[in-house]
């Protein structure tokens, strides 16, 4: 993946963030995320096993357009569960940085939405 499609992924998984936290916020009826926030926390664990297992099953017998698919939709459903637990892009890309050996990036307000940190 060059730079380019690399930062048009990151504006698309901030924007499906964004729209996820706003869904999770305003609750609009018909809404697909709405009955996921609505249902708690172990119907979305639930689709993430769910949503694993398809990935896993296009990768060993479906086409490459299949797993892309099934992929989005765990993107998806992982997205649901930050939004849920409040962890922040930002929070995993420090933590794949940290595992890379990487320093953490100073992160842009707008690019990754920051929250203050409190201790438990």
């Amino acid at each position: 993946m060059d730079d380019t499609s690399s930062s048009e992924f990151g504006i698309t998984i901030n924007k499906l963030y964004a729209l996820i936290a706003d869904r999770k916020a305003r609750r609009p009826e018909g809404s697909y995320t709405t009955y996921l926030f609505n249902s708690g926390l172990d119907k979305i664990l639930k689709k993430i096993a769910e949503e694993s297992g398809e990935v896993i099953i296009a990768a060993k017998n479906g086409s490459q357009a299949e797993v892309v698919s099934e992929l989005a939709d765990l993107f998806y459903h992982i997205v649901v569960l930050m939004v849920e637990r409040d962890i922040r892009l930002g929070d995993v890309q420090d933590e794949l940085a940290r595992r890379a050996g990487l320093p953490a990036k100073v992160r842009d307000s707008e690019a990754y939405p920051i929250r203050a940190r409190t201790e438990d």
